[in-house]
């Protein structure tokens, strides 16, 4: 049995702590043990019925033997995975039960697939990633480290994501479209031609409104 710590108790956090849950109840091999979280206000909460064990600096006392980040921010998720890497900490995969995943699918460590997501035949998904609520992914994309897609995104087939870009709630990415690294995609946006990397990505057609430092 792999005991799993939940980086962060907010609400993602509590979303990924039902998520490990329901793949308990399915059968997976794995025990949710609790949160570490760095508001002192959460601690010795219980959500969900798993505790909040105290703070992200606590881990290293506490026994388990795998963690996965739960936290929304794109750039905050990459820099504790990088830290925590280089500790050698081993990162759990939550995958929702009713998440539909083909066989052939590529998932790298940490990564969330939340309820209702579908990925296609021919699809990677990177190390660290979101695939939120309700997302379709078709067949042969790359979804790079540190992304998330929000709930209800639609992707095409054979679409490219950068690493770290968000795209936002609602959106649709048509086929063989390349959105680049630490973009965000705004919600409802169509995106039916290649985004650089480092914009900001809003309307239906979706045109640059910002670029990024």
């Amino acid at each position: 049995m792999e005991r799993v710590i939940i980086i962060g108790a907010g609400g993602h956090g509590q979303v990924v702590a039902d998520i490990l849950l329901r793949q308990q109840e399915a059968g997976a091999p794995l025990q949710p043990v609790g949160y570490l979280d760095d508001a002192a206000t959460r601690h010795g909460q219980h959500l969900l019925g798993l505790p909040v064990l105290g703070s992200v600096a606590d881990l290293p006392m506490i026994d388990h033997e795998a963690v996965i980040i739960a936290i929304g921010d794109n750039a905050t998720r990459r820099t504790l995975f990088e830290v925590l890497r280089q500790r050698g900490e081993r990162f759990a995969i939550a995958r929702h039960p009713s998440a539909v995943l083909a066989p052939d699918v590529r998932v790298g460590p940490g990564t969330v697939i939340c309820a209702g997501a579908i990925v296609n035949p021919g699809s990677s998904i990177g190390a660290n990633v979101i695939i939120n609520t309700g997302c379709t992914v078709d067949h042969h994309n790359q979804i790079g480290d540190h992304a998330h897609l929000a709930p209800g995104v639609h992707l095409g087939g054979d679409v490219q994501i950068g690493a770290g870009t968000l795209v936002g709630i609602g959106s649709t990415i048509m086929p063989q479209r390349r959105i680049g690294a630490w973009s965000v995609v705004g919600a409802g946006t169509l995106v039916h031609r290649d985004v650089p990397d480092r914009v900001v990505l809003a309307g239906v057609p979706g045109r640059i409104i910002k670029q990024l430092e």
